[in-house]
């Protein structure tokens, strides 16, 4: 084996190690989770037309607006709870788009900060958020994401219904 060939030899076992050594830890796996649904939802709610958040897919649920609003008190309640701050005002009465994306983000600039401060020693805190009294924190952490996952199905819908391909529908470049 020639010199050069055991340098690369040598460089490739160095990298391989390294690689291993990355795993995915739980509080990454979560902050990835947040962050893609958070990309989802912010462009959904950009996405959307000014006139369509009024338009509700069957006449006895929610507009298009009051999904964003819900998911933003959500968000803006639970992780404040975690946070130990104090929740902001509730988005409910909001109906126009420009209003309700500024809240959204409000929201979404609360809960980077939970999610971006988390490490998987939090994995064993608990925190007192929502119903229910005291649990995990990466439990209720998880609900945030599930949550607006289960909106953006929502949210998918309502756009599909007027023409607009949802965010996570597009093409990727």
């Amino acid at each position: 084996m020639t010199r050069y060939s055991m340098m690369i030899l040598g460089s490739l076992s160095v990298a391989g190690g390294l690689y291993a050594q990355q795993a995915t830890t739980e509080a990454a796996a979560l902050k990835a989770a947040y962050n893609g649904i958070k990309n989802n939802v912010s462009k959904a709610a950009a996405k959307m037309p000014d006139d369509q958040y009024g338009f509700k897919a069957t006449p006895d649920i929610r507009t298009y607006g009051a999904l964003i609003a819900h998911i933003t008190d959500a968000n803006g309640r639970t992780c404040a709870a975690v946070a130990g701050s104090t929740p902001p005002g509730s988005a409910g009465s909001k109906t126009s788009k420009a209003d309700l994306v500024e809240a959204l983000k409000a929201s979404f600039d609360i809960c980077d900060g939970v999610f971006n401060s988390l490490s998987d020693e939090d994995a064993t805190k608990t925190v007192s958020a929502g119903r229910g009294g005291p649990r995990p924190k990466f439990a209720v952490l998880w609900g945030v994401v599930t949550h607006s996952n289960e909106m953006y199905g929502y949210m998918s819908v309502y756009m599909r219904l007027k023409g607009v391909v949802p965010p996570s529908s597009e093409p990727r470049q």
